[in-house]
């Protein structure tokens, strides 16, 4: 049976309320370098604006690296501040690299003595560990399930106070009308040291991802590059792509890029000038990791540098 793919317009919202969104990156000082043993440095955020820092930092402790060998590298230097994570990467092979953010939590509604009980972070938390379910909202981070016992909270909408949201793992074994979200969000940037390889790029057949025809530190401006997606291994037919170039909090037109994958999960990308980009895509289906969920959430988030010709 065809797979139920209802690819959300995350970023088609972006034209009308740029301002309001929430673009999460990892955006690298470099992304192609030549010799041995160089460093990037990194800032790690999700913003209103693409590359701005206003909202919140991508947490630290969620960042993973993959070497061109396919082995796990280290950061170091790294602070997380009030609207972004900071952090550096020593260079210390050929090839390309993968720094990566990726979070699942469960969120969603249940009821228990008859009273409506949310499941999900509590804004306020203190900040979260990360790539723990249920451990922080979104890549973003810095909000944390509460674990029971909290105080009731204002309800904004007037009204008997809230009880605040509890953590996944602690829904209780009598709850009734349970309705559960898996959210899995993956935000990825790719530095390649010498001449590309692509060994950072063998898909894990999990979530959407990211299966590039056309390297992504060989983008250059005024050429179409070419990107396939995939869901649990799978082209990712009809999903909605965006991609907007940085320095959008400084034009009217934010000049996001609207484009949608073919049947074979394939998008081509035609970069109108040098800079630096955003992409973002979102789908959701009725095929979450977790069985007590009814559906699952995909967000999927990249940066990119496109040079000059």
């Amino acid at each position: 049976m065809m797979r139920r793919i209802v690819a959300t317009s995350l970023f088609a919202l972006l034209a009308s309320s740029a301002a309001l969104a929430d673009h999460p990156f990892i955006l690298p000082s470099n992304t192609s370098l030549a010799g041995d043993d160089n460093v990037v440095t990194f800032d790690a955020a999700a913003s209103d604006h693409v590359f701005f820092f206003d909202h919140r930092p991508v947490q630290l402790a969620s960042i993973t690296v993959t070497k061109p060998d396919g082995s796990t590298g280290e950061t170091y230097n790294g602070m997380q501040g009030r609207f972004r994570s900071v952090f550096d990467l020593k260079l210390d092979q050929q090839g390309t690299w993968k720094v990566a953010s990726q979070q699942s939590t469960i969120t969603g509604t249940f009821k228990q003595n008859g009273e409506e009980r949310r499941v999900g972070p509590a804004r306020g938390g203190r900040p979260a560990g990360g790539g723990e379910r249920g451990a922080a909202d979104g890549p973003g981070g810095g909000e944390q399930p509460r674990t029971g016992g909290d105080a009731a909270v204002a309800n904004p909408e007037g009204g008997p106070r809230r009880q605040p949201p509890v953590a996944f793992e602690n829904v209780p074994a009598d709850a009734t009308d349970i309705h559960l979200t898996e959210r899995v969000s993956k935000i990825e940037t790719f530095v390649t040291q010498g001449a590309p390889t692509a060994t950072v790029f063998k898909p894990t057949g999990k979530g959407l991802e990211l299966d590039p025809i056309t390297h992504p530190n060989a983008v250059v401006a005024g050429e179409t590059a070419r990107f396939r997606f995939l869901i649990d291994g799978k082209p990712a037919a009809g999903l909605k792509i965006s991609v907007i170039p940085g320095g959008d909090r400084y034009r009217d037109d934010v000049g996001e890029m609207a484009l949608t994958t073919g049947a074979d999960g394939v998008v081509a990308i035609r970069w109108p000038a040098a800079g630096m980009y955003w992409l973002g895509a979102e789908a959701e289906d009725s095929k979450p990791s977790e069985k007590r969920a009814e559906n699952r959430q995909m967000s999927y988030a990249a940066t990119f540098e496109v040079m000059t010709p």
